[in-house]
């Protein structure tokens, strides 16, 4: 199954994406603008899709908007989840507060209202509030059977599915405030879709991530290639840990981390510049591209 939610004749939709991408099928669902969260909860409770309430549509002729684009709250989010990533990093500003051994993952959070649909531009804020913009490919899991205290054990278990987000970051923010959140939650700052895949079409535990760089007027550059399966916290040791006092819901989304090669990672820094375009691509799930550009 493959959730997700496009505007056409100028209302919004949600239904299904074709295994290919190329067709859309609209469902009977109620708050249409909500995209897949009132499905997501409703199959939850134990009840069946909603049927079909028009004809498939070539993909090509909706505007493909985030499946989730008004999440229940905040959205987890690990950090140097991948050895390699963290590695790049102990040569930043960020060496300091690097962990000394694997003990428990980083999380974060992201605003809700970051959120942007995966072809969206990305909104760049002034000069005076950020100089230094940068990429996160990563695959995120959303919730589908709710809970706390969920034991690693159990947790694929309350996975609904997976879909791709950049975590789009402003790293002299991050430095300035000294956390996380601000630098990282900045308006259209976490792109995803194109859909969310069902964990049974999709092993996110072992699954391919990649980011490229589209520069204008360059070639099309790969900056990060990992695999899901390199993550030092795996999905269930997110889910457990998210979990720990805190209940998850249907609905809940927590990225997971980004491999290598990120623009901070470089030396000196490679940051984004308004024009660039990044895109990240997630075997089994599909691809988000993004124009970063400053916009009204």
């Amino acid at each position: 199954m493959r959730l997700a939610h496009w505007n056409w004749g100028g209302r919004p939709h949600v239904g299904l994406l074709s295994r290919d991408g190329r067709e859309v099928t609209p469902l009977g669902a109620a708050q249409p603008a909500l995209g897949a969260l009132p499905l997501i909860q409703a199959l939850a409770r134990g009840e069946p899709l909603p049927p079909p309430s028009g004809a498939r549509l070539p993909t090509a002729a909706v505007t493909l908007g985030a499946p989730l684009p008004r999440p229940l709250r905040s959205v987890f989010c690990a950090g140097r989840n991948y050895r390699a990533h963290a590695e790049e990093l102990a040569t930043t500003v960020f060496r300091d507060s690097l962990p000394e051994k694997d003990t428990w993952p980083i999380v974060f959070t992201k605003l809700g209202e970051c959120i942007a649909g995966p072809y969206d531009t990305v909104r760049l804020p002034g000069a005076q509030v950020t100089l230094q913009i940068d990429y996160e490919s990563e695959l995120a899991v959303v919730i589908g059977r709710g809970g706390r205290d969920i034991p690693r054990s159990r947790a694929i278990d309350h996975v609904f599915g997976y879909t791709v987000v950049n975590d789009v970051s402003a790293r002299d923010v991050q430095v300035r405030h000294q956390q996380w959140d601000l630098g990282k939650s900045f308006d259209t700052f976490l792109p995803m879709g194109p859909c969310i895949v069902s964990a049974d079409e999709l092993d996110g535990r072992d699954t391919r991530v990649r980011g490229w760089l589209m520069a204008r007027n360059a070639e099309p550059e790969l900056r990060q290639d990992g695999r899901t399966k390199d993550m030092i916290f795996d999905i269930p040791t997110l889910i457990e840990t998210c979990s720990r006092g805190i209940t998850l819901y249907p609905g809940d989304v927590i990225a997971t981390g980004t491999p290598s090669g990120v623009g901070m990672g470089f030396q000196p820094p490679k940051w984004l510049v308004a024009g660039d375009r990044f895109r990240i691509e997630i075997d089994g799930i599909g691809a988000i591209e993004n124009l970063f550009d400053h916009v009204g």
